[in-house]
């Protein structure tokens, strides 16, 4: 008996269609043999039972189902034969399975045993949201979400890759269609039916995937760089005189427009101290002092640590608990205290600050409390990103920590509300899961948890481009969550402000030249005059035989120029920060422009490239000012201007075992490849990062 339920082996692609009855299985089944032009296996059951009732007028007995089910098995097995690719099981046996458990309370254990061994590529799950179809072997057209729910919680009990169909007959045809193609094209990839449900589930482009291993296989090109920009070259300068001026234009037009502040808030603070978890790592207590650790790893970053320990703004919470959990604390000796000071500090158990986001550290330490950062960018949102008495900010976090994030803006809003007499609006949003990426090993096969699912990464902070994109403004400020200031607020406003006021003074002359080429209005004069203006204001190269154009070929390239979202970054000089800087670089088509670069971009085996990259004097401290509106109004769709080949190739190492993975274009580099970009020299105190704990004891950051 269990020979005759047994599934012959087939390189066909099977796909059951599966549910409760009345859900349109046949009507499906059907079409979609049609579509993919193959054959599709109908429902023994119904011709059975349908012959005993016309008979007999007897219906279904438990004693049916194993005759049912081999009768089943044999229609399949006897239809690969003639299958083209695809074969489509209007039913299979684990219908017939759960079928048995809802009428008769129990399943045959040979049954069930068959239907758990019986393998399809997909099963597609059709939902009860379409009217009950009555006929002489249907019954029970109540309960059907129930039942539902049942047919559903086998398919889970037993591991089998599904999807759930719902909607009309069209709706779920064109869905099935699409599943199954793209179901197609990944096994291509060597991708399994569960592979495939993971990237369903995570709504993530099969293209997208295919792109990343074609990246991370191949690696990906290089940046090109022409030259570093200057001051003058590229990089303009803002004397102070100008710098009010462009604040002033700002606060002139300001109350016109939709203002936003936009944070990326959702890193972990792991790097931050990283040379203190190494050190709790390392370091025996007792075994030597914590001196001798610093000399013999050379240890600087913890040597300073523990000299500035009493001027960081969680060193009296630290040493309270301290004191509260080990009452002889004071009696200990150095070693003992700095160690336990920096276990508490890092501990899960207790501060945790390591996993906690930078957003809710405490950085600045005032007379009256001490402050996060999140506390400090709402300061900033009122001084220069408000309009109308309102400041609109919008903080990326990760989904865990957003409770963290509301805690603390609930606590310090209102006091900042009444002393800048302007009301704050706080949005939230997370980093899309459609944009995690794939991580392969180094012989490039797909990286794998232990049970065979596929390992998804973050795509890196090239992915808040969505959420960037989502936002509905005018003009969207964006900074790091950690650079912020305790002192000289009204200096980084002013500079804030003014990077706004040019990008509202280009933004201006851009939209009028738009409306002119629009209305077929451009002279020969005003088309040179756009020409110059883009080469001398955007620093563009325009094409160089743009001259023998038309016409109508000169007003389209420049429309399709100028008619871009648009940035004004702030860069400082240079004084050996980590992180990107401004760069002229040649595309593939020769012109050369404008761009952000990572060193990681670069390739580093060009001795030329790195001459020019150390060569460079500025550097970007992710101060931008942003209008992500066309000149009609509309808001441009952000993700077409994404240059897609300028991602990076992460190693990392999880498990022990080495892995590569792909990290989409980063938000002020590749992600705004194809903006209108202008650089503008701004003074040093505006930038006031914090990559390491030990950055807080910058003066920036010290109470005056």
């Amino acid at each position: 008996m269990e020979e005759n339920l047994k599934q012959q082996p087939t390189s066909i692609v099977k796909i059951a269609i599966y549910g409760p009855v009345s859900t349109g299985k046949t009507t499906l089944a059907k079409q979609l043999a049609e579509h993919f032009n193959t054959i599709w296996i109908p429902e023994f059951a119904r011709d059975y039972l349908q012959n005993k009732w016309d008979t007999s007028k007897e219906t279904c007995q438990q004693s049916d189902l194993i005759p049912i089910a081999i009768g089943q098995t044999k229609l399949e097995n006897e239809g690969l034969s003639k299958a083209n690719k695809i074969l489509f099981a209007d039913t299979n046996l684990m219908v017939t399975k759960v079928f048995s458990d809802i009428y008769y309370g129990a399943t045959d254990p040979i049954l069930e045993k068959a239907a758990k061994k019986h393998k399809y590529d997909l099963f597609l799950l059709t939902d009860v949201d379409v009217p009950w179809q009555k006929d002489d072997l249907r019954d029970s057209p109540h309960h059907r979400e129930e039942t539902l729910r049942i047919f559903e919680e086998n398919l889970i009990h037993y591991n089998k890759p599904y999807l759930k169909l719902s909607g009309s007959k069209d709706k779920r045809f064109q869905k099935a269609v699409a599943l199954i193609s793209t179901l197609l094209e990944a096994k291509k990839i060597e991708m399994n039916s569960f592979d495939f449900i993971q990237l369903n589930q995570r709504e993530i482009k099969l293209e997208l995937i295919k792109n990343q291993i074609g990246f991370l296989t191949n690696g990906i090109q290089a940046v090109q760089l022409e030259r570093p920009a200057k001051l003058n070259d590229g990089i303009e300068s803002l004397s102070m005189e100008e710098a009010t001026y462009y604040a002033n234009f700002f606060d002139e037009k300001r109350n016109h427009l939709k203002l936003k502040k936009f944070v990326p808030a959702s890193g972990a603070a792991s790097r931050m101290f990283k040379f203190l978890s190494e050190f709790l790592q390392d370091y025996k207590l007792g075994e030597e002092s914590i001196n001798a650790y610093i000399n013999r790893k050379k240890a600087k970053n913890l040597s300073l640590f523990l000299i500035g320990l009493d001027k960081f703004p969680f060193y009296k919470e630290v040493i309270k608990q301290l004191k509260n959990q080990y009452p002889d604390f004071d009696n200990w000796g150095y070693d003992s205290k700095h160690y336990a000071f920096i276990k508490t500090l890092l501990s899960k158990s207790e501060f945790d600050f390591a996993n906690k986001p930078k957003g809710v550290l405490p950085f600045h330490k005032y007379s009256s409390h001490v402050a996060t950062p999140i506390e400090e960018h709402l300061n900033e949102a009122v001084a220069y990103a408000s309009s109308n008495q309102k400041a609109h900010l919008h903080f990326t976090v990760s989904e865990e920590h957003q409770s963290d994030f509301e805690k603390i803006v609930e606590k310090v809003k209102t006091k900042i509300e009444t002393a800048s007499e302007t009301e704050i609006n706080v949005y939230y949003s997370y980093q899309d899961k459609s944009t995690d990426s794939i991580a392969l090993d180094f012989d490039n096969n797909f990286f794998r948890e232990d049970n065979d699912s596929l390992i998804f990464r973050p795509g890196g902070h090239g992915a808040l481009i969505q959420n960037l994109n989502s936002l509905d403004a005018d003009v969207i400020f964006i900074k790091n969550i950690d650079n912020v200031i305790q002192n000289h607020i009204e200096e980084i406003s002013l500079y804030k402000k003014a990077l706004a006021g040019i990008l509202l003074d280009k933004q201006q002359q851009i939209f009028e030249y738009l409306r002119l080429l629009d209305e077929d209005n451009a002279t020969k004069e005003t088309l040179d005059e756009i020409v110059v203006f883009i080469q001398s204001k955007l620093h563009f190269e325009v094409v160089e035989d743009f001259s023998k154009y038309t016409k109508e070929s000169k007003i389209d390239y420049l429309k399709n120029y100028l008619n871009r979202p648009i940035r004004v970054c702030g860069m400082v000089k240079n004084e050996g920060e980590p992180g990107g800087g401004p760069f002229w670089v040649r595309d593939k088509k020769g012109l050369v422009f404008l761009q952000i670069v990572e060193s990681s971009q670069i390739d580093e085996k060009d001795a030329n490239q790195m001459k020019i990259l150390t060569n460079s004097t500025h550097f970007n401290p992710v101060d931008l000012v942003c209008g992500i509106r066309n000149y009609r109004g509309s808001n441009f769709d952000l993700t077409e201007f994404v240059d897609h080949s300028s991602g990076f190739i992460v190693h990392k190492n999880k498990g022990g075992k080495e892995l590569k993975a792909y990290e989409l274009p980063g938000l002020w580099n590749g992600a705004m490849a194809k903006w209108l970009t202008v650089f503008v020299e701004v003074p040093l105190i505006t930038f006031n990062p914090v990559k390491t704990v030990n950055d807080l004891l910058k003066i920036a950051h010290q109470p005056q």
